[in-house]
Order: structure tokens, then C-alpha cells, then sequence
């Protein structure tokens, strides 16, 4: 099974195309083959699949076996792959997610190669209900949840997938080891969650780190930084449009006043190519 080496600002996956569907034991190939002493090494196993609503289907399979919704480093990696690897000649196309929908990308290309993408990554989900939380409100912002004694509040948002987003002091020097795996599976949170910590550094400008539901701790996190943006409007510390800085790099995010959607633009590398054994 021939496999491409990518990722976005540092959050990294093995990307297969050419399957016409997912394999029966995709999850059992994610475990082994993202295993970073055993295996390749990523975040996640992605399949570029056929669709019957889009030009194509991604499917996203955490490292530890789980599928996620959506993924915006993964649907940025994707878009560059059937562009640099002639599957597609479109510089705007639609991508099928099992979360979201069909989003639209958009390719900024040079050379032939996509350097950029911007995504639509459609509406923010608000009602707490929905995200999915166990609070009955729309939206959830600023709500207590209490871990060993100590006490964050969070705004909860849903982009395809689930994420609170709780704003500390110092989001760099946060430690995510300790709180990001209990506030993930914290009760409040039927389906576990994406735990973003935010620092915002001006209205136009937000420091995050991510604890990513099946992956942990990872670089970057396209929804996460889209939830992000939207969860600092609500709590009113930040513009419509603003930079998110992540460990592995900057996202331009806006949330359009126009239509409501949510818009990602950054970059996609490809690394390696190689063969799973």
C-alpha cells in the first residue's frame, strides 16, 4: 500500500490514496502505522476516497484508532495532494467530510504545486447540546468544568467536530500532558473533546495549544484554531479575523459576518512517499 508522507504546520499524517473504499482494518492500520517507534510516524491515517456528493471523500483515522469528524490540517494536505499528483486540475474544489459535509478549498498554486489553501470550513455549531456537551445552553461560553479540584471555564464550539476552547495565562508553558486527557474525557463531554488553550495576544492575534481528542498533544489543529477564533468573538476578546499562532505555525481564521461560515488559510507540505509492509 504506497502512502504519502504530509502535514500541516507540523500535525502529521499518512495520507493513502487509490482505495475505493475504507479498509475493513483502517483502524488497526492507524494504531500500528502512526506508532512513531513502531511505524511511520503521525497524527493520524487519512484515506483520500470516491464520492458521490463531492470530487472527493477524506477519511481521517486518529492514531489510536478513532475516526475523527474532520480534520482542517488534514483537508489542507488533501487538497494538495489530488492537485500536486494530478487527480484533479481544479484550483476550487469541494472535499466530502463524514462531519461536515463538502467543504470548498481553494488552492493558491505555484509551479504547479499548491503552496496554500483556503478552506470553507462551514458554520460554527453553538448549542452546547450539539458540540456535543451536557450543557443545555446556546451557546456555552464561560462554563465552569472542574478537574481534581481546580476549576476552567469554557466556551464550547463545533466545527464538524467537538472543541472547548479555555483561555490561560500563558498557552506556550501550559501543560497540556497534565489537564488535556481529563478535560478530553471529562463527563461534560458525551463523545470526548478537543481541549484548545488560548492566550489572546491582541484582537488580532491568538497564541493556542491543542489537545487533540485520539491524538493528544499535537502541532497544529485546523478546527481547533477555527474554534478558537469563533469562541474569542463570543467572549468578545477578539475581532472577526485574526491569526492563530500554533506550535507548528501561524492559520489566518475569519469568521464571516456575511454568511456565518468559518474560513482556514495555511499552508500543506508534502514530505516523503514510501510503502506499508
Amino acid at each position: 500500500m504506497n502512502f504519502t508522507k504530509m502535514h500541516g504546520l507540523g500535525n502529521d499524517f499518512i495520507v493513502i490514496a487509490g482505495e475505493s473504499r475504507l479498509p475493513d482494518n483502517a483502524s488497526g492500520l492507524a494504531t500500528r502505522y502512526c506508532n512513531r517507534n513502531f511505524g511511520v510516524g503521525a497524527d493520524g491515517l487519512v484515506f483520500i476516497l470516491p464520492s458521490d456528493k463531492a470530487d472527493f471523500l477524506m477519511r481521517i483515522i486518529n492514531s489510536d484508532g478513532s475516526e475523527a469528524e474532520q480534520c482542517g490540517n488534514a483537508i489542507r494536505c488533501v487538497a494538495k495532494y489530488v492537485y500536486d499528483n494530478g487527480l484533479t486540475d481544479k484550483t476550487e474544489l469541494a472535499i466530502e467530510t463524514i462531519g461536515a459535509g463538502a467543504q470548498t478549498v481553494r488552492l493558491n498554486v505555484k509551479d504547479g504545486k499548491a503552496l496554500t489553501v483556503r478552506v470553507d470550513m462551514g458554520a460554527p455549531i453553538l448549542d452546547g447540546l450539539a458540540v456535543p456537551t451536557t450543557v443545555d445552553e446556546n451557546p456555552v461560553i464561560g462554563h465552569p468544568v472542574e478537574v481534581e479540584g481546580t476549576e476552567f471555564r469554557f466556551t464550547a464550539v463545533s466545527m464538524g467536530n467537538p472543541h472547548c476552547v479555555i483561555y490561560v495565562d500563558d498557552a506556550a508553558d501550559f501543560d497540556l500532558h497534565r489537564w488535556g486527557p481529563k478535560l478530553e474525557t471529562h463527563p461534560l463531554f458525551p463523545k470526548r473533546i478537543n481541549v484548545e488553550f488560548a492566550t489572546v495576544l491582541s484582537r488580532s492575534h491568538i497564541d493556542m495549544r491543542v489537545w487533540e481528542r485520539g491524538a493528544g498533544p499535537t502541532l497544529a489543529c485546523g478546527t481547533g484554531a477555527c474554534a478558537t477564533l469563533v469562541a474569542s468573538v463570543l467572549d468578545g476578546k477578539a475581532d472577526r479575523s485574526a491569526v492563530v499562532s500554533l506550535k507548528g505555525g501561524d492559520l489566518e481564521i475569519e469568521w464571516s459576518e456575511t454568511d456565518n461560515r468559518v474560513y482556514m488559510t495555511g499552508p500543506a507540505e508534502t514530505v516523503y512517499r514510501g510503502v506499508l509492509a
